[in-house]
């Protein structure tokens, strides 16, 4: 296997597309630059603006490959969430380069009262025939200046939003760019983290190097998150995997780890489990996985392999409203808690991204109606044509 400007070049079988009409897949190998190959073409790295906006952001490709998920016993830091390894195969896919910055969920937050402006003009009603294209977008923030006490720049990653939240953000941006954006497995997120190595962190086991990596509590002594992309990147050419802010990931986090993988590990006789073996289907809305270790972590919790479980109960004790809120959390760790994109090479079937997007059980859904049903929340319809009719609506016109 030869590797090409740090992304390591991997042939696929997949879905046969012109390239030329894909977003970071082009026809012809270029002459310079990151690449992975692929039967399709050649993944190489893009930017993309959100519509209707001047806000954009960046993805990586990341090629396909086996890989051990989990930490050994011998690595220093370890905790018995994560294990026993397990061998995990990944297609292609990309990232975004960067957290996920207040620039880019500045805008979804807006969609708030944009939707509720619909509404009241009865403009892209929401009724049972459209709902599958229909999302929630945040409310105002309960006490911005805590959320924002270390800054909003739109340089600095977003922080605080639930994992239903970021889900839904994932929803809204596929919409409207006709691309299928969604947040990562952790087996996708380990994958990238460890960009081809079996250390404790990208770069080795050492914690003294992690400082030209990473932003943690050593360092930033406890004062917040730093602008993006001011540490060195991994092999992969991804910023921040170690620190600054932690990233959710759609899995549930089990306290005993990989071990309720045994049977499938057993069934597969060797053979690498796909990402989506892992993920399985979640079931619950909390506790869900939180990988990277952020501003606020120790080294040893900013390794590759390191896993935190979220815990609402506590992330959003000091939230007056009943039912708490959906979108939002209001106590630490949650302002250092973010996202970043992941975009599968292949799109997945309808119904299995919308187990990225949507509603996944009960008590979420309890949650969300409640806010609804009391005016505390807000349905919109996401499409192509969202952007031309928030800007027809911001012109003073009523269009359909």
């Amino acid at each position: 296997m030869r590797v090409a400007c740090l992304a390591l070049m991997m042939v696929v079988l997949v879905s046969s597309v012109r390239a030329d009409d894909v977003p970071g897949l082009v026809k012809d190998k270029p002459a310079s630059g990151a690449f992975v190959e692929t039967e399709r073409g050649f993944m190489v790295p893009y930017t993309a603006k959100i519509p209707g906006t001047n806000v954009s952001f960046e993805m990586i490709p990341v090629p396909g490959g086996e890989f051990l998920l989990g930490s050994p016993e011998s690595e220093a830091g370890r905790k018995p969430d994560e294990g026993p390894q397990v061998l995990v195969k990944t297609r292609p896919f990309w990232m975004q380069k960067n957290e996920l910055s207040w620039a880019e969920y500045k805008v979804f937050m807006s969609l708030y009262n944009v939707f509720k402006k619909f509404e009241t003009n009865k403009i892209r009603v929401v009724n049972d025939s459209n709902m599958v294209d229909a999302i929630t977008a945040p409310t105002e923030l309960y006490v911005p200046d805590f959320t924002f006490e270390f800054g909003q720049d739109d340089d600095l990653p977003a922080v605080s939003m639930t994992l239903y939240a970021a889900r839904q953000y994932t929803k809204w941006l596929s919409a409207v760019t006709g691309q299928q954006y969604r947040v990562p497995t952790e087996a996708e997120w380990e994958y990238a983290a460890r960009a081809g190595t079996k250390t404790a962190y990208s770069f080795g086991d050492d914690p003294k190097d992690l400082a030209e990596y990473a932003w943690y509590s050593e360092q930033s002594q406890e004062k917040g998150p730093r602008k993006l992309g001011l540490g060195k990147p991994n092999a992969f050419g991804l910023h921040d995997m170690h620190g600054n802010v932690a990233e959710w990931c759609q899995d549930d986090w089990l306290e005993s780890g990989y071990a309720p993988l045994s049977d499938k590990v057993a069934a597969a006789k060797g053979q690498p489990l796909s990402v989506f073996d892992v993920l399985g289907k979640p079931i619950l809305h909390d506790p869900r996985v939180v990988r990277g270790g952020s501003w606020l972590s120790p080294a040893e919790e900013c390794r590759s392999a390191s896993r935190l479980g979220s815990v609402y109960s506590v992330w959003k004790d000091t939230d007056p409203n009943l039912p708490k809120s959906p979108w939002w959390m209001t106590d630490d760790p949650c302002r250092a808690i973010g996202f970043r994109l992941l975009r599968s090479i292949d799109d997945l079937p309808r119904d299995q991204i919308e187990q990225f997007w949507n509603i996944d059980n009960e008590s979420l859904q309890i949650d969300v109606d409640g806010r609804i049903s009391g005016g505390r929340g807000i349905y919109g319809l996401v499409d192509k044509d969202l952007p031309a009719a928030i800007s027809t609506l911001k012109s003073g016109g009523k269009k359909k």
